[in-house]
Parts: structure tokens; sequence; C-alpha cells
């Protein structure tokens, strides 16, 4: 736009000078107002202020009286133009059409998150730890604040590396801490790799055999990650990247050496904390292996370019690296030097980023030598954008970005969604990598029910060091008051339901057996509020008599340097079963946010003409083989495969019917909610 394009003169016109396009369309649907009751003979002044949805007052007509019918929708059309004119009108020009979304959904959260709350002190206490895990709040002036913590526990940069003398101090400022000195450079033989890319247990007879029994099911969805980490000597994500990178050929197209793959990859395994309960690197390669099933939905094929899933694999891999198992919020709120490094922003997932590229600049850990430069800044680029859509606070944003472009492809009439563009395709790669990382209640239930123990478990060594440092204890993380099983049915509820929902419908039918995992583990947990014994002290395994075990000999200081050592061997004692109540219960799903119904939106998926929404196929599914009601502890580890156990010719179970499940109450934008909220 040229200094000349903005200058009117006496031949211009107000309409004339409207150059940006929301402009433009405003005017022009106002325009087509204008001609429309000119044409119908429909009142010029006739404008509804409310929902075309909502009940409305008759309206006289010019139409001659015999063509009543011509004239009723003469009426209704006219006022449905003017309610989308005023929605138009009201949007902020600065804001994206996903920011709208977002806000719109943030809305309807917070409202059930509310409703959620008055079912008990654990519905408060779930509610509010998905308000403030999910939801990115801008900071406002009016909000409350938390008060300070105390001094020693918000020491000051300077006092942060108090150990260092003045000059390595300063010499210090422009490192990446967190770096550990590598010691696989010489282990691996030079002509030769082990089979799957590790060494395997020795005590373990036919390690090999069953190793290899265990990764035939890596292109299905109930991949027992856990006893891979068992027959690899604890070392899974190296074993399953390498097994993926070689099956999708991505090292012979990347030129990238077989040893210096592996090497980098045990480097960046060696770097996750083995002792952190949940985020270590069984979690990377559980993601990691859920990324690339995601990633094999006939859907998606041929959508993706090399570089791409390239990218989507290795921003799996590292995406919580050196991860301290405590949360963005407590490095917040202790002023740890983490946050104080990274600015308060997507502290733990800026700083993986920052450990796993330092890394690729180690001897012989560089994997990626050979790419050109164009190739190497589009491969940073685009795992610098997917890690960081880990951030959880990015939930709803990423939700509603998704849930914007499937429905406005499908409104647009074309219902094809061609991701032809750079921002389209990254836009659903973030949503995958998102998906894979909430995967753990989509999985088959005997792992859904392993992840909840180990999550949990985490919480509680939050919990038990927020204690320990006199500071208010996160929600969720207070061993004596928290309900797992009700923590279980609202984060399925209100995050994870919604989420994959959506993603069903951009794929679809290719995760319709997913949806039938999340149904079954949520019905497990719902099951097990009202048998749950009353809340109280939490006894953990080897406590005598009935003793809890003192937290003082957890200590995790809050300076890089402690991080980086490997923490008290407590922490392993948290992964023990504890028994945990509810006060009470929800009487059906709980959320009024329900799911987009229709055929799949991506180009190259054939829709099906007749689909029903993902959930009504759910009700089809027979309630007896819920593990809450048949006691089940595992399934068919082909659970999920959907479209990719076919494409690999490995079957994939089939649901049975009853009829019995009725169909539930999810919702991220239904008819009865939608309009009433406010853009």
């Amino acid at each position: 736009m040229s200094r000349n394009s903005s200058i009117t003169s006496d031949s211009h016109t107000s309409e004339d000078i409207i150059v940006t396009p929301f402009a433009q369309i405003l005017a022009s649907l106002r325009n087509v107002r204008k001609n429309y009751t000119h044409l119908t003979g429909l009142p010029q002044s006739m404008h509804s202020r409310q929902s075309p949805r909502g009940p409305q007052p008759p309206i006289k007509t010019n139409v001659p009286p015999q063509d009543e019918t011509y004239g009723k929708l003469a009426s209704e059309t006219l006022e449905e133009l003017d309610w989308c004119l005023e929605q138009l009108e009201s949007m902020t020009s600065y804001r994206s059409v996903s920011d709208l979304a977002t806000s719109k959904f943030k809305r309807m959260l917070n409202r059930e998150l509310t409703a959620f709350s008055d079912t008990g002190k654990s519905g408060n206490q779930v509610s509010e730890f998905l308000f403030q895990t999910f939801l990115d709040k801008q900071q406002e002036v009016d909000l409350p604040t938390l008060p300070p913590p105390p001094r020693d526990l918000a020491p000051s940069p300077t006092n942060l590396t108090r150990s260092s003398s003045k000059g390595r101090r300063s010499n210090d400022m422009g490192k990446i801490k967190g770096i550990q000195k590598l010691r696989h450079l010489n282990n691996l033989a030079p002509d030769a790799l082990p089979r799957f890319g590790v060494a395997l247990p020795a005590d373990i007879p036919n390690a090999e055999e069953e190793l290899e029994n265990e990764l035939d099911y890596i292109d299905k969805w109930g991949m027992d990650i856990f006893r891979i980490d068992s027959l690899t000597n604890h070392r899974p994500l190296t074993c399953v990247a390498y097994t993926l990178f070689e099956e999708r050929n991505l090292l012979k197209s990347f030129n990238i050496p077989a040893k210096t793959f592996v090497t980098y990859m045990m480097t960046i395994e060696d770097h996750y904390n083995k002792d952190v309960k949940y985020h270590n690197q069984v979690h990377a390669a559980d993601v990691t292996h859920s990324t690339h099933f995601l990633l094999c939905a006939p859907a998606l094929e041929s959508v993706f370019t090399d570089l791409e899933i390239l990218a989507a694999l290795f921003a799996a891999c590292i995406h919580d690296v050196r991860h301290p198992g405590l949360n963005n919020q407590f490095l917040i709120n202790t002023n740890s030097e983490l946050a104080i490094m990274y600015n308060d922003e997507s502290v733990l997932e800026n700083h993986s980023l920052a450990v796993a590229f330092k890394l690729l600049q180690m001897e012989n850990c560089n994997m990626l030598e050979s790419l050109p430069k164009k190739q190497w800044q589009q491969f940073r680029k685009m795992v610098i954008d997917m890690v960081l859509a880990t951030d959880m606070v990015k939930h709803m944003s990423l939700l509603a970005e998704l849930k914007t472009m499937v429905e406005t492809k499908k409104v647009a009439g074309s219902g094809v969604l061609l991701l032809d563009t750079y921002n389209d395709r990254i836009q659903v790669l973030k949503n995958l990598i998102h998906c894979a990382d909430l995967a753990n209640p989509a999985k088959p239930p005997d792992l859904c029910q392993q992840w909840t123990n180990r999550v949990m478990g985490e919480f509680f060594s939050q919990g038990d060091l927020e204690k320990e440092k006199k500071i208010d204890v996160s929600p969720m993380m207070d061993r004596n008051t928290v309900v797992v099983e009700k923590s279980q049915v609202g984060f399925i509820d209100y995050i994870i339901h919604p989420l994959w929902e959506t993603w069903a419908d951009l794929v679809f039918p290719d995760a319709q057996d997913i949806l039938v995992n999340l149904e079954q583990n949520r019905e497990f947990y719902q099951s097990k509020i009202r048998d749950s014994p009353p809340p109280g002290k939490v006894e953990e395994e080897g406590a005598p008599n009935g003793e809890t075990k003192d937290s003082k000999d957890l200590h995790i200081d809050l300076t890089l340097e402690d991080l980086e050592e490997t923490r008290d061997k407590r922490c392993s004692s948290l992964e023990g079963k504890t028994e945990l109540s509810a006060d009470g219960g929800l009487s059906s799903h709980g959320s009024s946010m329900s799911s987009l119904s229709g055929q799949s939106v991506i180009a190259n998926q054939s829709p099906s003409p007749n689909r029903l929404s993902s959930l009504e196929n759910l009700s089809n599914t027979n309630s007896s083989q819920s593990p809450a009601k048949s006691g089940a502890s595992t399934t068919d580890r082909g659970g999920g495969g959907g479209g990719v156990a076919n494409s690999t010719g490995k079957g994939r179970p089939k649901a049975a019917a009853d009829g019995k499940t009725g169909k539930s109450q999810y919702s991220i934008l239904s008819d009865k909610t939608a309009r009433e909220t406010d853009l």
C-alpha cells in the first residue's frame, strides 16, 4: 500500500478507499444486503440484533400474500445476513479468525469448569488444574497475583551462580547449561551396529526375538513401550527412533550415517532424566511412536514432504529433553534460572530445543551435517514450531486453529482441505505432535493406567517439594487430597476428548478406534469414583505402620547445576500404588462441547457420505469390553489402528455393538451453545 493509494480526491467515493480485505468484505456484504432488500421488497430499516436461532418477530413484506413461502424465506435470509454482519462488525480487527475461536473456546471451557468445580472439593481442584495448565492466560493489571515467594526461594541471578567464580560467571552467561559429556563416541563398532541400534540385556533370554515381536506393533497404536524399555537396557528412544528412521528410509534420503544417528540419539537419551517419573526417555519414545502412527494415517498420505516428516519425528524425540520433573509454573513462581533465561515463556520447551540443537554441534553427533543450508533452516524452524506447541498453555489456541481450519473448509462447500501451504501443513503438524503428547488417555487401558500412575507420581513429587519449600501446593499435586479417578474423568471430558474428536474429523475414519480406547478409559475411571475409599493420607510402599515418608529427603535446588544432578532415589518410591478417593461423581460426561460430524476434509481422503460422528460410532461399542466392567487389564494392541493397521497388512479389532451406550455429551461447538457465545 503506497502513499498515493491512501490519498482521497473529489472523484473518490468512500468505498473506493477501502483497501483492507476484512473491511472490503464488510462493505460488499452491506451492498448485498441493500440490493437484497430492494429485490425482495423488505424494509431497509429491518435489522435483527439477535441470533437467527432465537425466536423472531413476524415481519411484514411487500411480497404478494399468495406467496407466503417466498416472503418467509426472504425474511429469514435477511435475518441470517444481519446476524453475520453484526458478528463481523463486532470483531476486533487486529485479531485473527483462530484467535476469535480461541477466545470463544476459553469462555466456554471456563463456564463448564466453573460448573464442574461445584461437584465438590476434588472437582474444584481438577478445574483449577485444568484452567492453570491448559489456558494461556494473558496477564491483566486487575488480576490477583500470588504473593512473592520467600527470599530464599527467589534468589537473585547472582545468587543462582554463587558457587562460581566471578570470571567463570561472566563466561557462563552465554552457555546452554545442562549439557553432559558424551560417552558414546567410541562405543559403537565402526562397520556394524546392533540390529535395533542398541545393545540388549544379557539377563533376558531371547531378548532379541522378544524385542522383534514387540516392534512388530510399531505401526499400531498399542505398542508396549514399557516392555521395549526393559528389553533395550532402558534405551527405548534410541531403539524406536532408529527403527522408524530405517523403516521410513530417512537415513538414506538425508545421507545420515547410521553410527552418527545412534550416537546422537543415545546422547539425547542420556540427557533425559531417568529418575523423573513421567517426563523421561520412555515418554519421549512413546510420543515418537505416536507421532509416527498419526503420520501414517491414509488421510495424510503424500501430504507431508520427507523433510517435514524428519522434522516431526526429530521434534518428538527431543521435545522434553532435560525436563526436571517440575512444570513451567513452578519454575516461574520460584524464579528459577531456567525461567530467567527464557523470560518465563515456554521455559522447558525452549530449554529442550536449546539442549537438542547444542548437542548436534558435539563431535560425532551432527546427524544433519549433509543438509543444505536452506533445508537446515527450514528443518530448524519446523522443529522449533512443533516443540513450542507442546507447551500445554497453548492447548486452546491449537485446538481452535485446527477446529477453525476444519470447519471453514466444510462450510465453504468444497469439503476438501488442501494443505498446499506451509502455514496449513505446520498447523496440522503442531496439532499432530500435541495429540501425540496427550495420547496417554487414548491408549489401550492397560497402558493408559500405567501412564496415569507415572504422571500422578511426578505431580505428587512436585507437591512434596512445594510443601518442603513452604509454598502453596499446585492443584492436582497434593497426594493427600487428590482424587485420581475424578481428575482423569475431568481431564478426558474437557481437554482430551475435544482434541481427539477434532483430529478424528480431520483424518476420518483413521482415529475411530482411538476414540473407542478413550471412551473405555473414561468409563474405567468413572466406575472407580464411587468405589474409592475416603480421602486421607496416602501410604507409600515401604512406609512402616502406614506412615507416609518424610518429604525432606527430596531435594531439588533451583539452579541449573543442581538440576543436572540425579534426583534423590526417593522419587522412585512414588511409583507405588496410591489409594485415592472421590467425594462425588459426574452424572454425565460433564461437557456440553460437542464435536464435528461429517466426512473427512483432507484432499486425498475418500469421504464417507453417510458418516456418523465418532461418538455416535462409540455408542455401538460393546460396553462389556471396558475394563471397568470386565476387569480386563490388557486389550488388543492393534486397537486404534484404523486405516494404518489395514495399510500395513495388520488387522484391527472390531467393536461389537449392543446399542446400550448413549451418545456422549462432549462438545466443542454444539448447535445449542455455538451462537449463544458471542464472538
